[in-house]
């Protein structure tokens, strides 16, 4: 197996760069634009699977969108794309491919990879194929068991964003007798509150950690096992599964299932892996699969589709354009659709914790800035709270809106409404408000993109899933940085070991004054 290298020329070296410099310094107007091109959707429209994405709505035109597909190309965007579905090692700091793409496969692929991959992924399919049917089988068993009533998901990060978020969006299609809860956080109100809607004999926990020793995963685990004796709880290994490579941690805990995935899955990538058996449990495994199915078509369109017509990567170049052209710092994401409520918070683990980097893939500074901030609220409601300083603010913050044209429930007339306020909101930002003076003045000229899902079925949720994880990929390769190391997360971790010792023994010594004033103010 191979280490892919990065792109020889660093982004802002490239002749491409140089020309979207100029481009930006002429100016734009997004009103002037539709006002001069009456086709400008359809030339700024594009369809992936499933999802169809309006560009439109952008600070672009032809010679900008050119321009940044030769950033593509100059970046080397098409060779790195290459090298991770060839299974090389493009998480270089750790030394490691990224196949998060081979747990979409369908089964026949994958039983049949030894005649179109390297030795490498087909050995790897082999293993993704088996554990696959293994926890299903077993996710279908849980959902025919008739004294499982509520199943427990203990995770933290990818192992609760991805299976909370992906339940939620297809909640509609959920088993009606389980209930679900997913617990992350080491504060013990969550826990606690969890133990309060649940009985011993009937529940089922998830203990979710690839290591069996993620701090707040196995605090919460040890906590749920010791209530579970406590409430008279019977038979540890019937009423516990483990998503982890370390079976023996996972022995020694009394648990006997358990499911493991390759160190080639980073957790803000392993919804499809293991870690997606409360959602398969759920939905159960023709939805589970049509979930893979949807995420394995945009995979597939990631990877044949021209640049200038690739939806991934023309949201990757807007995202390079606006960062490092416009300097916009954030970008907010707006769903029109309450399933998807917890998608902001997936996207933020899964943009930030990949591009929110400062060195490039060998570990030199970077020269340009990286990772907008994300953030947002279903958008009905955001409507009513943020979408005034998107409107009126003084940062321009370019809005993504999600919307689903069927509705999942027949309050039509509702959802009229909403897609009526989707439509507004984005011709709003655009139009703005300039014949009103002070306070009802609107710029506008506020950049938007829509992504718009036929109906939020698992195959949708898939695509519109990859569609990001790709997005995030291509990017960060123009970038020329590695996004699926997080050394910045270790940093955090090592010193709350150091603190939880110091809160025990009150002991300040080496600590800053304010650390040391405010571990003694909560020892009082």
């Amino acid at each position: 197996m191979t280490t892919a290298h990065p792109s020889v020329l660093p982004c802002d070296q490239t002749p491409a760069w140089a020309e979207l410099q100029t481009l930006h310094a002429r100016g734009f107007d997004l009103r002037a634009a539709f006002a001069s091109n009456p086709q400008r959707f359809a030339q700024f429209s594009l369809a992936a699977p499933y999802v169809l994405a309006d560009l439109s709505k952008n600070l672009l035109d032809a010679d900008i969108a050119q321009a940044l597909n030769r950033l593509a190309e100059q970046t080397g965007l098409q060779a790195q794309r290459a090298a991770m579905f060839r299974g090389e090692l493009v998480n270089r700091s750790e030394g490691r491919a990224v196949m998060h793409w081979l747990l979409r496969k369908p089964d026949q692929a994958l039983a049949n990879a030894d005649g179109a991959a390297t030795e490498f992924v087909a050995k790897e399919s082999a293993e993704v194929l088996q554990t696959r049917h293994a926890m299903l089988a077993y996710a279908e068993s849980i959902r025919q068991d008739q004294h499982i009533t509520d199943v427990v998901n203990i995770g933290i990060g990818g192992s609760d964003l991805g299976p909370q978020m992906a339940y939620l969006a297809l909640k509609n299609q959920a088993t009606r007798k389980i209930r679900f809860h997913f617990v992350s956080s080491v504060d013990g109100t969550e826990m606690s509150q969890v133990f309060t809607q649940i009985k011993p004999e009937t529940t089922l926990f998830l203990v979710a950690s690839k290591s069996f020793t993620t701090l707040e995963t196995m605090t919460n685990a040890h906590t749920a096992k010791a209530w579970f004796l406590a409430q008279g709880g019977r038979d540890v290994a019937r009423h516990f599964c483990a998503l982890t490579t370390n079976i023996q941690a996972a022995a020694e805990f009394g648990i006997s299932t358990t499911f493991g995935f390759k160190d080639w899955v980073g957790g803000r990538y392993s919804m499809w892996s293991a870690i997606g058996l409360p959602i398969a449990i759920a939905v159960g495994t023709a939805n589970f699969m049509n979930m893979l199915a949807g995420a394995h078509a945009m995979d597939e369109h990631f990877l044949h589709e021209p640049l200038a017509t690739n939806v991934p990567v023309q949201l990757a170049l807007l995202d390079i354009w606006y960062r490092n052209f416009h300097d916009f710092r954030s970008r907010s994401v707006a769903p029109y659709h309450s399933g998807l409520r917890r998608l902001q918070a997936y996207l933020q683990q899964l943009e930030m914790e990949s591009n929110g980097k400062q060195v490039d893939q060998l570990g030199q500074p970077l020269h340009v800035a990286t990772s907008p901030v994300i953030w947002g609220e279903p958008a009905a409601n955001g409507q009513h709270a943020y979408f005034q300083m998107l409107h009126q603010g003084s940062d321009v913050i370019p809005v993504e809106f999600i919307v689903v044209k069927a509705p999942n429930h027949g309050l039509a007339d509702h959802h009229t409404k909403l897609l009526a306020n989707a439509l507004a909101q984005s011709r709003a930002l655009m139009l703005g408000q300039e014949d009103a003076g002070g306070h009802r003045h609107l710029p506008g000229n506020r950049p938007s993109t829509t992504l718009l899902l036929d109906e939020l079925t698992p195959q949708s949720l898939g695509a519109l899933v990859a569609l990001q994880e790709h997005r995030v990929f291509a990017s960060g390769a123009m970038w020329g940085i590695n996004s699926f190391d997080q050394w910045g997360v270790e940093l955090g971790k090592v010193i709350a070991k150091d603190m939880e010792q110091r809160l025990h023994t009150g002991s300040t010594e080496g600590l800053d004054s304010s650390t040391a004033a405010l571990l003694l103010k909560l020892r009082d």
